[in-house]
């Protein structure tokens, strides 16, 4: 019994690690976009850089919540996916016709799923 006890208790832990990494991950893209928006006309140059951080981010996240081997419940896996390819269609319109206000929702997506893995949603 103790031996199941300890590998849920690291189980835990992995899965806590990997939310917590994911969370930061996703905030420090946001902080970037909004980096850009509010400095739009002096930051705009750091678009491109910002964007791909983004952009590689949701890739792995997408990759990840499809993976038939993800344990969360198919609603939440879909859930995840749909806002990823949101996401990704934003980038692909922001890189053709940039706009600061195109930013908003990318930086809220972000900071809302971050909070969410970190239990704060």
């Amino acid at each position: 019994m103790q031996d199941a006890a300890k590998a849920y208790r690291a189980a835990s832990a992995h899965t806590a690690n990997a939310r917590g990494l994911e969370a930061d991950l996703l905030l420090k893209a946001a902080s970037r976009l909004q980096g850009v928006s509010d400095g739009w006309e002096s930051n705009r140059s750091d678009l491109g850089d910002a964007l791909l951080y983004n952009r590689k981010i949701w890739l792995l996240l997408l990759t990840t919540v499809t993976s038939p081997e993800n344990p969360l419940p198919a609603a939440i896996r879909q859930n995840v996916a749909n806002l990823g390819l949101f996401v990704i269609k934003q980038i692909l319109a922001m890189t053709a016709n940039p706009r600061p206000e195109q930013l908003d929702p990318l930086i809220r997506i972000n900071c809302e799923l971050a909070a969410g893995l970190l239990g704060r949603g």
